[in-house]
């Protein structure tokens, strides 16, 4: 997704970083089909981690199917003909992250989930009746002096909600924390063998104030994010002064 000041790939999970070395590794036959991986002793010294952030590494290989655990160890997967499975693409800084991501922490940001209903023009494309609530994600990043520098609602659809199990565990009224990470959103889409498309629309904003505080412009984003047959996943409006933020995307399915 985009956002001001895409995030780095030094910004990601540890687990994310062993994680894309170990699939570089395997996609390059490093760690040839079959064979065994290291240890997560060795892997954890190897790469200055500790072990569990090298099991959730592990983890997240296995839900893609590279690696296979039995009691003897990890070892890559091999798929027909000897030939290792394709790998998936790593999430680098190329990979856009959802916001409230690395930052979400940081005392200029804020970020939540709620349940509410929608805006009624967006309940159909939601899959929604009208007054029906969703899980809502809101983030505000604030300037020095606590001035709004860009606000970002995100609705979720009921598809999204049903296909993503992550998301899923947001049951209402269950885990709305304050300062949740949806970071990976984008990759839970990809694991749930979701194809997604985005469409989006910048403008200014209606009415007298197109203007933020310090005279600098405003500018609207609205995007959809939809699957491979064309349900809604997530809808979002962005506000954000154009002075703060420079609008930078990047996208990869």
């Amino acid at each position: 997704m985009a956002e001001p000041d895409s995030e780095a790939a030094a910004d990601a999970p540890l687990y994310l970083r062993v994680a894309a070395a170990l699939r570089e590794d395997l996609a390059h036959r490093r760690i040839s089909p079959g064979s065994r991986l290291p240890s997560e002793r060795s892997l954890s010294q190897r790469y200055h981690v500790n072990r569990q952030t090298v099991r959730s590494a592990l983890q997240l290989l296995r839900e893609e199917r590279l690696v296979v655990t039995d009691r003897r160890g990890t070892f890559a997967a091999a798929g027909s003909g000897g030939e290792a499975e394709p790998a998936v693409p790593a999430l680098t800084a190329r990979r856009p992250t959802f916001p409230g991501g690395p930052r979400a922490a940081g005392a200029l940001v804020r970020a939540s989930l709620t349940w509410d209903p929608p805006p009624t023009p967006l309940a159909p494309r939601l899959l929604l009746a009208p007054g029906e609530p969703t899980l809502v994600h809101r983030h505000v990043v604030l300037g020095p002096h606590g001035a709004a520098l860009q606000r970002a609602v995100s609705w979720f659809s009921r598809a999204a909600l049903a296909e993503i199990p992550q998301l899923a565990r947001y049951r209402r009224g269950r885990d709305c924390r304050q300062q949740p990470d949806l970071r990976l959103l984008y990759h839970w889409m990809h694991q749930a063998g979701l194809r997604i498309t985005h469409r989006e629309s910048v403008g200014v904003p209606p009415g007298p104030a197109t203007t933020a505080a310090g005279g600098a412009a405003r500018l609207v984003v609205h995007r959809v994010v939809s699957d491979q047959h064309g349900h809604a996943l997530e809808i979002t409006d962005i506000d954000f002064s154009a002075r703060s933020a420079a609008w930078t995307y990047e996208f990869s399915a």
